[in-house]
């Protein structure tokens, strides 16, 4: 599907309020960097390249955008830039404080300055400039004068987007802008103050989050792939990968007032069982065994983390209604299927039925070394299509960011006959090959797999394997080019215990070839609005090299077909196709005017008014066109699904939205004409 976010952030990020660690973060340094020793699939000496890796990977993550620490900070603080390996050496941490006084202080500092920016008058005539530029090393502040300025353009620049964001006529603005000007710009103001208040809650409190910080940088500096986390987050991180979890069925947003409140009710949770919630009401303050947290000043993501968190399943909410009424209700998390990790098929009809599968996750049981996920529902799932007698399949894995490679392996068997699938290696071990589980295959007609650059791990080794098998044809961009594993690892041996996620070992293709950093390549491409967005695996510091190994068990591919014909059909249509050509319009505007832009431009309403219409104006008329798309095909569900659907209205309206969405997708549609070419060739 075609996803209608942007500028979108396509991680797991792990972000909540953390209790107080049990273990000194010297101590915890230490048990690190001896698990990396021990653990890593290739560990980086300790000397002063690490030490210099380190400190400019913390520096960044603790300053990303450089809007808080001088120029003096810096020199100060690049004393340690080649001495954090001796210092972990000899078990002294004491260089650690210095950063988050400094950066509390600075975090301080910018508060007062924003609150005095309410007693001030602003100067919107334009003398001042915006700076854009693609490079990540922007200096840090030379003086106060610098930073004082900072702030001033800032809530300047945010009060004139927020202005054009609530009104589309220039002429209105203008001729309103002193009431309009006035009425916001306390607001504006308070909004970052609460940015910054939330910033000095992370994780508990700034040496809390600084800490956490540098064992991060630690470990990435290792590969951008390993991580660390507190527990609670673990237990975040292992929700994703689960197709079921405990919840309250509850959703939250944050509206533009700050406040906190509930935007969806899970149908059949224990909220919605209540009675005594709302979409809408406000929630004030939520409650567990251990903690109470205001929502003031908090960020959703952090709402939704101390829900989430597994170690509290009962919890009060205190809500206010929006009669004005305060309640607290009390619940209980109930068992719910996650709704992100369904697997549902559809029918694309036309010349011919073809099957459509999107996966998006490699979800697993994580409570059973045997447990069932993603490969035993997209089974269940073709049981069902193979009765709408399908004569070929489409899998979805664009925005599938990977999972459980178990999952992937036992998904692989079900395509091929039998063999290996993939190759793995571990450190100063041999090399393992990964083989089909089970003889025959589920499905032997042509399958079209989409891919994207967000696809990634699993679901590049799925689609490599069934692409060195000539089993199906990979369609798209290239992946995202991760070829490696994690596991995920306690720091200590005790029930309070933080954990590491680091990676252990490589997966290769049954011909020893790697994607790492290349990504799995496409048979035909077909650019979607992300092209030349550099998020891949390459793009990413200390990212692990791409190596090949020797094969010990050849596969047996089938005999591959002549594509010429069938890549020369698909251009032709995506030539022809005003929808492609309004997606390649939109890409060249978001890449080279947004996310690569790049110059000196005025601070005035007249500038940022035409720059956010150029980019609206771009993206309404890219979502018209696929509003408006036309199509010979048509999406239509299985009658195991129709008749499960006659039992709920709301769930009938969602699959109704959801057809609509696939039927108008460029990318499905042209996978569906290039399987029918398959069959006719």
């Amino acid at each position: 599907m075609i996803r209608t976010y942007i500028l979108t952030v396509f991680t797991v990020s792990f972000c909540l309020i953390a209790s107080s660690q049990d273990i000194s973060f010297c101590y915890e340094l230490g048990k690190i960097n001896g698990l990396v020793e021990t653990s890593h699939y290739s560990p980086k000496p300790l000397n002063d390249s690490l030490s210099k890796g380190v400190f400019s990977l913390f520096l960044k993550s603790i300053d990303e955008n450089q809007t808080f620490f001088t120029q003096e900070d810096v020199n100060t603080f690049k004393s340690d830039e080649y001495l954090i390996d001796d210092y972990i050496k000899s078990k002294d941490c004491d260089f650690i404080e210095k950063y988050s006084t400094t950066l509390q202080e600075r975090i301080n500092k910018s508060k007062r300055i924003l609150e005095d920016l309410k007693k001030q008058k602003l100067d919107y005539t334009g003398k001042d400039s915006l700076l854009y530029s693609k490079d990540d090393d922007v200096e840090y502040f030379k003086n106060d004068t610098k930073v004082l300025k900072y702030w001033n353009k800032k809530v300047r620049y945010k009060l004139l987007r927020k202005l054009v964001e609530n009104d589309s006529v220039l002429d209105n603005i203008k001729n309103n802008f002193n009431a309009l000007e006035a009425e916001i710009k306390d607001k504006i103001i308070q909004n970052e103050i609460c940015l910054l208040d939330e910033l000095l809650q992370t994780k508990g409190s700034v040496p809390n989050m600084v800490e956490s910080a540098f064992l991060d940088a630690f470990l990435k500096y290792q590969d951008p792939n390993s991580s660390y986390f507190l527990a609670s987050e673990k237990n975040i991180f292992y929700q994703s990968l689960s197709n079921s979890k405990l919840s309250f069925g509850i959703t939250t947003s944050k509206k533009k007032n700050g406040d906190i409140v509930i935007s969806f009710i899970t149908p059949g949770s224990a909220a919605f069982k209540n009675g005594g919630l709302d979409v809408e009401d406000v929630i004030l303050e939520i409650q567990n065994k251990n903690k109470t947290l205001e929502t003031y000043c908090t960020s959703n993501e952090t709402i939704r983390n101390f829900i989430d968190d597994v170690s509290s399943n009962v919890m009060t909410f205190k809500i206010k209604k929006q009669d004005g009424q305060i309640k607290s209700i009390k619940l209980r998390k109930t068992e719910i299927e996650v709704e992100e990790n369904s697997i549902t098929g559809y029918v694309l009809t036309g010349d011919e039925a073809i099957g459509y599968i999107n996966i998006p996750s490699f979800y697993t049981d994580t409570e059973s070394l045997n447990g069932l996920g993603v490969a035993n529902d997209v089974a269940k799932q073709l049981y069902k299509l193979q009765k709408e007698n399908i004569q070929g399949l489409i899998i979805d894995l664009r925005f599938n960011g990977g999972g459980s490679m178990k999952e992937a392996a036992d998904l692989s068997g079900m395509f091929i006959d039998r063999g290996p699938v993939a190759i793995s290696k571990y450190r100063n071990e041999d090399l393992y090959t990964i083989r089909d589980p089970n003889r025959g295959s589920l499905f032997t007609k042509p399958i079209v797999i989409l891919i994207n650059q967000f696809s990634a791990s699993a679901s590049e080794f799925f689609a490599g394997a069934l692409q060195d098998y000539n089993r199906a044809i990979v369609v798209g961009t290239a992946t995202h080019g991760k070829a490696t594993s994690q596991v995920v690892l306690p720091v200590e041996n005790s029930q309070n215990s933080n954990y590491i996620k680091i990676t252990t070992g490589k997966f290769f293709r049954v011909t020893g070839q790697s994607h790492q950093q290349t990504g799995v390549m496409p048979d035909i491409v077909i650019k979607d609005i992300y092209h030349n967005y550099e998020s891949q695996e390459f793009f990413k510091a200390f990212s692990l090299s791409n190596e090949t190994v020797q094969v010990t068990l050849k596969h047996r591919p089938k005999l591959k077909k002549d594509l010429t014909s069938i890549l020369e059909n698909s251009r032709a249509r995506i030539t022809n196709n005003s929808i492609f050509k309004s997606i390649e319009s939109f890409n060249a505007i978001f890449i080279n005017d947004y996310v690569k832009k790049e110059g000196i431009f005025p601070l005035t309403l007249d500038y940022i008014f035409n720059d956010n219409k150029r980019y609206n104006d771009a993206w309404k008329t890219y979502n018209d066109s696929i509003e408006n798309n036309t199509t010979l095909i048509d999406v239509k569900n299985t009658s195991s699904t129709t008749a499960i659907l006659g039992y709920n209205e709301d769930s009938k309206n969602l699959n109704q939205q959801l057809l609509k969405e696939l039927k108008t997708d460029p990318h499905i549609q042209e996978a569906y004409f290039i399987i029918n070419d398959i069959i006719n060739l």
